[in-house]
C-alpha cells in the first residue's frame, strides 16, 4: 500500500511514528489552509495596497503575481529536498518560513519590500502542500485515506473561499496590513504542533541513507527548466488579460521563454535516471487524467472565487466584506461535504464520485447565467451552495484515485504534480475568465449600440421615458436630453457587462461537462486495501 508502513501481520499502523493520525492530519491541514488562505486573501485588498502604498492599480497587482509565480516554481523542487534533506525538516523550514515572511509582507514600507517578501512567502509556502499531502498519505492506510483526505481537502477548497471574505473583513474594517499579519501567530501555532506531533517515516530514512551513499544529485538543470516553463506560464496567464496578450512584446517574449523551457525539459526529464519530476507519471491513463480533472477544478474553484465578487462588487455595488458573505455559506456546505465525501470515497468508485460532482458543478454553472440586474443577495448564496455541493465529491476522489498504483517513492512527487495542477489550473482558469469578459464585453456592446438609434422604437421609448423622467425633477429639456442620453450609455454598458458574466460562466459550465467523460475512464480500484505498490 503506497506509503504506508506494514506491522509483521499486514495490519497498517501511521507511517509518521506514533503520534495519533488524525491530530497529524489537523495540523497539517491547519498549515495547508494558511498557505491556501494567501493565494486569494489578497485579491480583495489591491486597492487598499495600492492607495496605503501610492502605486497603481497594476503595480499593486504584482502583490498576487509574484506569490502564484513562486508558488509554482518550489513545487517542483520540493519531492527532492523532502528526501534528501528529511521531510520534517524540510516542512518545518517552509512553515516557519512561510511565518516570518508574512509578517515581513504586513509591516513592508513599500511595494519592493512587499514583492521581495512576497516570493519568499510563495517559495515556503509551495514547498509546504505537497508534503502536507504526502505526509497524510504515508500517515493513513489506503482504506482510511478518504477520510484523511477530506481533512485536507477541507483547506485547500475552503480556503480559497474564505480568503476573498476575511480579507474584504479586515481591509475594510482595520487595514490590508492584516491580512497578511493574521498568519503570525496561526504559523507558530501549528510550527509547535507539527514539531511534536509529526515523525520521519522509517521508510524515508532508509531512503535518505541511501541516497546519500550513492551520492544522489539535485538535477538541477531539469529543475530550472521546469521552474523556468511553470514560472513563465504563470507571468503569462496572470498578466496576459492587463498586457493586451501577444500585443505585448513582454508576453511574446514570456510565452517564447515558456515554450523553449518545455520543449528541453521533455527530453532531459525522460533521459536522467533521478530526475527532478518523473514526467512517465503524466503519460499514464490514471494519473495523467487525475491531473487534468485537477486542472479544470482549479480553474473553476479559483475563476469562480474571484469573479462572483467581482459582479457583487462592480455590479451591484457590494463592499468587499459583503461580496466576500455571499461565498461564506458555500464554503460551509463544501466543508460538511468534504468529510461526507471523505466517507463515500471508500464505499463508492472513485471515478463514479468524480463524474457526479462535475455534473453537479456544470448544472451550478448553468444556474449562474441566469445572472440579471434583479437578482438578490440570496441568489449568490444558493448558487454557491450548489458548487459547494459538487466540489468535494471531485477534490478526495481525485486526491485518492491519483495515488492508486504508485510505489511509496512516488508519492512526494504526486503531491508535487498534483498541486501544481491545482495551482496552474487556478491560473488558467482566471485567464480564462478574463480573457472571455473583456472581449465579450466588447462584442456585446458593439451589438446593444447597433439598436441605440433614432429609428429603433425601443430606443425612442426609453429616450423619451427617461427625458421625461429628469424633466420632472427640475432639468431644462436640453439637460434632460443630454441626462437620458447619458443614462442609456451606462444602461447599455451594465448589459454588455452582465451578458459577458453569463457568456463567462457558460464556458465553467463547458469545462465542467468536458470532464465528465474524462473521469469515467479512469480504472476502478480495490476500496478495501488500494493498490499494491507499483501495481498497474
Amino acid at each position: 500500500m503506497s506509503g504506508a508502513a506494514t506491522t509483521a501481520g499486514g495490519a497498517p499502523k501511521a507511517a509518521s511514528g506514533t503520534s495519533n493520525p488524525w491530530l497529524i492530519a489537523m495540523v497539517v491541514s491547519l498549515a495547508t489552509f494558511m498557505e491556501v488562505l494567501d493565494t486569494t486573501i489578497a485579491n480583495v485588498a489591491l486597492r487598499y495596497i495600492s492607495g496605503g502604498l501610492a502605486v497603481s492599480a497594476d503595480e499593486a497587482s504584482w502583490v498576487v503575481t509574484t506569490y502564484l509565480v513562486s508558488n509554482a516554481i518550489i513545487l517542483v523542487a520540493s519531492s527532492f529536498i523532502a528526501k534528501r534533506y528529511g521531510r520534517r525538516r524540510f516542512y518545518l523550514l517552509c512553515l516557519a518560513t512561510f511565518t516570518v515572511a508574512s509578517i515581513c509582507c504586513g509591516l513592508a514600507w513599500n511595494l519592493q519590500s512587499l514583492l521581495v517578501f512576497r516570493m519568499i512567502q510563495g517559495f515556503a509556502g509551495g514547498g509546504m502542500v505537497p508534503i502536507s499531502q504526502s505526509i497524510l498519505a504515508d500517515s493513513f492506510p489506503p482504506a482510511k485515506r478518504g477520510q484523511a483526505f477530506a481533512m485536507f481537502g477541507v483547506a485547500v477548497v475552503v480556503a480559497p473561499v474564505i480568503g476573498p471574505t476575511l480579507g474584504g473583513y479586515l481591509s475594510d474594517n482595520f487595514s490590508w496590513h492584516w491580512c497578511f499579519l493574521i498568519n503570525g501567530p496561526v504559523g507558530v501555532f501549528a510550527f509547535i504542533l507539527v514539531y511534536m506531533l509529526v515523525k520521519e517515516p522509517e521508510t524515508l530514512r532508509k531512503e535518505r541513507a541511501e541516497m546519500r551513499r550513492k551520492g544522489t544529485r539535485f538535477d538541477i538543470t531539469g529543475f530550472l527548466l521546469v521552474a523556468t516553463f511553470l514560472g513563465a506560464l504563470e507571468l503569462v496567464l496572470d498578466r496576459g488579460q492587463t498586457e493586451d496578450w501577444f500585443g505585448s512584446n513582454f508576453i511574446i517574449v514570456t510565452s517564447a521563454i515558456s515554450a523553449l523551457a518545455l520543449l528541453l525539459a521533455i527530453p532531459w526529464l525522460l533521459t536522467k535516471s533521478n530526475p527532478v519530476i518523473d514526467v512517465r507519471l503524466l503519460a499514464s491513463r490514471q494519473f495523467g487524467a487525475c491531473v487534468i480533472v485537477m486542472l479544470a477544478t482549479g480553474a473553476i474553484l479559483i475563476a469562480t472565487t474571484q469573479f462572483v465578487p467581482q459582479v457583487l462588487q462592480t455590479n451591484y455595488g457590494y463592499t468587499a466584506t459583503w461580496a466576500g458573505l455571499a461565498l461564506s455559506p458555500g464554503g460551509l456546505v463544501t466543508m460538511a461535504m468534504m468529510f461526507a465525501a471523505g466517507r463515500l470515497t471508500g464505499m463508492f468508485q472513485p471515478k463514479y464520485l468524480i463524474a457526479i460532482g462535475m455534473g453537479i458543478i456544470a448544472l451550478a454553472m448553468w444556474d449562474m447565467t441566469r445572472l440579471n440586474a434583479d437578482l438578490n443577495f440570496g441568489f449568490f448564496v444558493w448558487s454557491r451552495l450548489y458548487l459547494g455541493l459538487g466540489l468535494p465529491l471531485i477534490f478526495i476522489p481525485i486526491t485518492a484515485a491519483s495515488y492508486d498504483g504508485l510505489r511509496p517513492d512516488q508519492t512526494d512527487q504526486a503531491s508535487a504534480l498534483i498541486n501544481a495542477a491545482r495551482n496552474t489550473g487556478g491560473s488558467i482558469g482566471v485567464s480564462i475568465a478574463s480573457n472571455v469578459l473583456a472581449h465579450r464585453e466588447q462584442w456585446h456592446q458593439s451589438r446593444l449600440v447597433e439598436h441605440v438609434i433614432p429609428s429603433d422604437p425601443g430606443y425612442t421609448n426609453a429616450f423619451n421615458q427617461a427625458t421625461q423622467f429628469f424633466t420632472d425633477r427640475g432639468s431644462s429639456l436640453l439637460d434632460a436630453q443630454a441626462q437620458a442620453t447619458g443614462w442609456i450609455g451606462t444602461q447599455v454598458q451594465t448589459q454588455a457587462s452582465y451578458l459577458a458574466y453569463i457568456d463567462v460562466f457558460h464556458v465553467l459550465m463547458v469545462i465542467s461537462a468536458l470532464m465528465v467523460p474524462l473521469a469515467l475512464i479512469l480504472r476502478r480500484i480495490d476500496l478495501k486495501h488500494g493498490a499494491a505498490p507499483g501495481g498497474h
